[in-house]
């Protein structure tokens, strides 16, 4: 980690859950920052002492914790809210959603869909989103613009788009926009090939060896429907996941995104492996996915990490719903009401996204060298008193209107539950013209 600056802030409120492992919530205590990253995290009372006069922001009734981390979106397609609900999801893609997206999926769609995801994220407590989409050089600048923190997909797929014309095309552009943007602090990458199903034998195996020459993630969509496994082993006489397997895939990289479909032995693999699941609970529940069994994951050592996928299959981007229906599903589900406690839920949303992204040395966990990535919850509103247990508020009781201030790197982005960078009422503009474009 960098070292650190002078402190230029305290943060200063009721309970303060770090995620750091092991700790449980601090009682009167501050985090201390210095310039875009963590100092300490101390008693109040101490950090006053050592260092008096710094500026401090005071929440006397509010969590602070990590910012959320969204391991599994498509930001753009926020412009498609809506757009085409209570379908399946081959339905939902080949009737809609691909129909829209080869007359509309333009770098400004792409452009004014993510600067829309980012607002709706920041406001929910998200400070890092992993996007997988068209045109990902439209998604650096909407992030590099508003300050969020973005792992952004190198999108491959085999069929052509407005963006790219074929496997290499994609690649090419998608690595060249990689290069021009390496050195941007809040920006990171993943190699993101679509899915099994639109990805062939020869372009996974150049996914893998790019992977590995550029130590990058991988984000794929994976057994999220029993269509998908299905095809599998007809066109390939095997499931997805023993097809990545022999083409050498499984590893520490993999995200596999949804897994909802997954027999014993391949979770299993999964853990062996060292593979993260990316949990999506309710795009699986609203596209009648099924019920992904995060219970037995989590029991097989599996790092599971959560998002929302795109608000046109949710159709929201909000992380709070998703722990909380995280946690009850992994329950009913097991049969088991510790299956998944609130503790965990919390975890799967910061750190071990993080994780998943390579990025768990930097975020994911309020402790001392790390980016200031940090949010504040109120637990006041009358309807989250009392509060006994503020993980417990967290997950089962509070919500994204909750959040009342945003830090990334230290800069504050949301303040008193205002957005800081962003104009509303300018981006509301232009999502009016693409509405009516869509809509048309």
């Amino acid at each position: 980690m960098a070292a650190m600056t002078t402190p230029t802030a305290l943060i200063a409120p009721r309970w303060i859950l770090t995620m750091a492992d092991g700790a449980g919530p601090l009682e009167n205590h501050a985090v201390v920052l210095a310039g875009d990253r963590i100092q300490a995290v101390l008693p109040l009372p101490e950090a006053q002492a050592l260092h008096p006069g710094l500026p401090c922001t005071a929440l006397p009734t509010h969590a602070v914790m990590p910012g959320l981390v969204n391991t599994h979106t498509h930001a753009a397609m926020t412009l498609m809210r809506g757009l085409a609900d209570d379908l399946p999801l081959m339905r939902w893609l080949e009737d809609h959603i691909w129909p829209a997206e080869r007359t509309h999926a333009t770098a400004e769609f792409v452009k004014d869909g993510t600067t829309l995801a980012i607002a709706e994220s920041l406001l929910g407590g998200v400070t890092c989103l992993n996007d997988m989409y068209f045109f990902p050089e439209e998604a650096a600048a909407a992030a590099l613009e508003t300050g969020m923190r973005m792992a952004l997909g190198i999108i491959v797929i085999e069929f052509p788009t407005r963006y790219a014309s074929d496997p290499q095309d994609y690649l090419d552009r998608g690595l060249a926009m990689r290069d021009r943007h390496k050195h941007d602090a809040r920006l990171s990458f993943c190699l993101a090939p679509h899915a099994p199903y639109t990805v062939s034998d020869p372009t996974f195996e150049r996914v893998a060896m790019l992977a590995e020459q550029l130590d990058l993630p991988i984000h794929l969509h994976l057994h999220e429907t029993e269509a998908e496994i299905q095809q599998s082993v007809a066109q390939y006489g095997c499931r997805p996941i023993e097809r990545l397997s022999r083409l050498g895939f499984l590893g520490p990289r993999l995200m596999a995104v949804h897994a909802v479909h997954l027999l014993e032995e391949e979770i299993r693999s999964l853990a062996h492996f060292g593979c993260t699941m990316v949990h999506c609970p309710s795009s699986n529940l609203k596209l009648a996915s099924g019920f992904a069994p995060v219970g037995e994951l989590l029991a097989a050592g599996v790092n599971v990490a959560l998002g929302t996928d795109g608000a046109a299959s949710n159709n929201r981007l909000d992380m709070f719903e998703e722990m909380r229906l995280a946690a009850f599903l992994a329950k009913a589900t097991t049969g088991d009401a510790a299956a998944l406690p609130a503790e965990a839920a919390l975890r799967m949303a910061t750190i071990c996204g993080a994780r998943a992204l390579g990025l768990d040395d930097r975020i994911g966990s309020l402790e001392p060298g790390k980016q200031a990535d940090i949010i504040a919850v109120d637990l006041d509103a009358i309807d989250l008193v009392p509060c006994y247990h503020p993980a417990s508020h967290l997950v089962y009781a509070a919500g994204r209107r909750d959040v009342s201030h945003v830090w990334i790197g230290g800069e504050p982005l949301v303040r008193n539950g205002e957005l800081v960078r962003l104009h509303v009422d300018q981006l509301r503009s232009r999502v009016q013209g693409w509405h009516t474009q869509l809509f048309a």
